[in-house]
This record gives C-alpha cells, sequence and structure tokens, in this order.
C-alpha cells in the first residue's frame, strides 16, 4: 500500500470560458468539480497506476463531504474537523489555454484535531510501502508539521516523498526526506540559487537524499546520490499544465515502489506529467499519450556521480 498525506484537502472547481478578460462578465463552458489538494492527485494516478493507495489527512464540513463522496479508487481514511475543507477555482481560458487560480486557505484545525490525526497517520505508516507528503499547511498546523512526519516514516523504515513550498519545505528538508519534488520557483526560495542543477546539489546538502525539480515544458533535473540526470518530453506541448507536478511525484512514487532505477523514474514522471497536460481534464491524464511518451522522453546524465 502506497499512503498519501493531504492536510489541506480541497474540492477542485474548474470553469472553462472562451476567453478570460479582466473586469468582464464571463459564460463558463464546462463546470467540473473533483476531490483535489496534491496528496489526492498523486494517490489518484497511482490508482489508476494499479497500485493500492490509502488517503489520509483532514476534511470537514459540507465541502469535505463532497470530497469523501467523490472519491474513488482509494482506500479513504481521511481525519474529520469542525472547519469546512477549502475550495480551489481553476479558470481555463480556451483560446490561450492558460490557467488563473484562485486557492481557499483551509479550516482551521485544533490542537486535538492534529493529535487525532498524528494517531491515524503512525498505524498507516507501519502497513505501508511508500508515502508522499504533499501540499499546504492549513491554518493551525505546525509549521515543521512535515519534519515530524517525515522522521516517523523513517523511523518505520518507509521511504517519503515530500512535495511542499516555503518554510514547511524548510523544516522538512532537515527531517532527510528520501526524495523532494519542488518546481524551479519552490527550488529558489529554498536554496537562493536561480540555476537548477546548482539548486539542486545544494538542497541535498540541506537533507534530502534526492532532489527532482519541475522545470515546467522543460521536464525535471535530478540530483540523486546515484547521479544527476535532465528528462524531458519529446516537444513543447500546449495543453493544462494542472496536476501536472502531481502526476510527476505519483511517477517517482510508483517506481520507487516498484524499485526501478533513476532513469526508469524519471521517463515515468515526466510521460505522466506530459500526459497530464495533454488530457481534456485537468489533473487526469490520457493513457494513450502516457504509454506513447514512455518511449519518447529523453533522460541525459550530467555527471556521473552527484
Amino acid at each position: 500500500m502506497i499512503l498519501t498525506v493531504t492536510l489541506n484537502a480541497a474540492l477542485d472547481i474548474t470553469y472553462r470560458v472562451p476567453a478570460l478578460r479582466p473586469h468582464a462578465a464571463h459564460r463558463v463552458t464546462d463546470v467540473t468539480e473533483r476531490p483535489g489538494g496534491k496528496g489526492l492527485n498523486v494517490g489518484r494516478v497511482l490508482a489508476a497506476l494499479g497500485h493500492d493507495v490509502t488517503v489520509t489527512g483532514f476534511v470537514g464540513g459540507g465541502t469535505g463531504r463532497l470530497i469523501r463522496e467523490r472519491l474513488t479508487g482509494v482506500e479513504d481514511a481521511l481525519v474529520p474537523v469542525a472547519g469546512p475543507s477549502r475550495r480551489t477555482v481553476a479558470v481555463v481560458d480556451a483560446r490561450t489555454g492558460d490557467t488563473t487560480q484562485l486557492n481557499e486557505p483551509g479550516p482551521l484545525v485544533t490542537a486535538a484535531e492534529w493529535a487525532a490525526f498524528l494517531g491515524v497517520y503512525g498505524e498507516l505508516v507501519a502497513g505501508a510501502e511508500a508515502v508522499a507528503l504533499c501540499g499546504s499547511l492549513p491554518p493551525g498546523v505546525p509549521v515543521g508539521a512535515y519534519a515530524g512526519l517525515v522522521r516517523t516514516a523513517r523511523a518505520a523504515g518507509v521511504p517519503v516523498l515530500l512535495d511542499t513550498s516555503g518554510e514547511p519545505l524548510r523544516r522538512g528538508v532537515a527531517a532527510r526526506p528520501d526524495i523532494i519534488k519542488p518546481n524551479s520557483d519552490e527550488l529558489a526560495e529554498l536554496t537562493g540559487s536561480h540555476e537548477p542543477l546548482k539548486a539542486t546539489q545544494d538542497a541535498r546538502r540541506r537533507g534530502a537524499r534526492a532532489v527532482v525539480a519541475s522545470l515546467g515544458a522543460e521536464g525535471l533535473v535530478a540530483a540523486t546520490d546515484e547521479g544527476r540526470w535532465r528528462a524531458a518530453p519529446p516537444a513543447r506541448l500546449r495543453g493544462n499544465p494542472t496536476g501536472a507536478g502531481d502526476s510527476a511525484s505519483a511517477g517517482l512514487l510508483s517506481a520507487l515502489a516498484e524499485g526501478l532505477p533513476w532513469p526508469a523514474r524519471l521517463t515515468r514522471a515526466v510521460a505522466l506529467a506530459t500526459a497530464t497536460v495533454l488530457s481534456p481534464t485537468a489533473g487526469d491524464f490520457d493513457r494513450t499519450s502516457y504509454e506513447e511518451l514512455l518511449g519518447r522522453v529523453g533522460v541525459t546524465t550530467e555527471v556521473t556521480a552527484a
């Protein structure tokens, strides 16, 4: 079983409009609603790849009930809280493909609710083959929360992937997660460097065993104890990038659980991310494109050893 943690789960609402214009009324041509938050997105992709997945984190209020009702393909171990779960609204401009995102902050989590979650998490980690810790922290959760969750997983001998940003990432890295997966901006904020290869090496020195940075349409760059690589799709492709980073995380985690070598992990991650951009539904991946891309992703070695 692979465990994904989404402390700030959401109901993702996507509006599609012919063209997005500031200060104007818009006619929405299509609306979709689905459970979201980075960890739930990762879990959905892992399940589609055939893995047994359990999801945990917080849900509350009417929005939380909708999230739970619409979960499919995963085992629900979400922890209830009194406050309402957040909603995220994505507005997709059909003309350009650009997406404008609005994210609510999430529920206020009490000390008792946090303690209840820690008990559930500890039990779940004991039976997991890998863990993904993903996304923002809702109000009330300690800023060092991910660092503690990383340590719990490591104490249980379970590999852990961390995908967050800001101070939670800075503290989480110090707990020595097996993989961190920032985007280029998050990596630069962590290290102070805007050169991806240098920044990934610096992030490893701060504690991460492996760093895989998302470079958007250019793919991924990775620094590990086995070497450094770049992985890129065969061409720049137009589409909706919503959820592509989460698909990449699912690819890395699934390949880790299967014991694949790093080049194969990166190939899967880039193929899944690109197939997500090509999907007509935000956050899904197009399986036909994914299977075709597996043979076309380019992985190049940057150095022989990290």
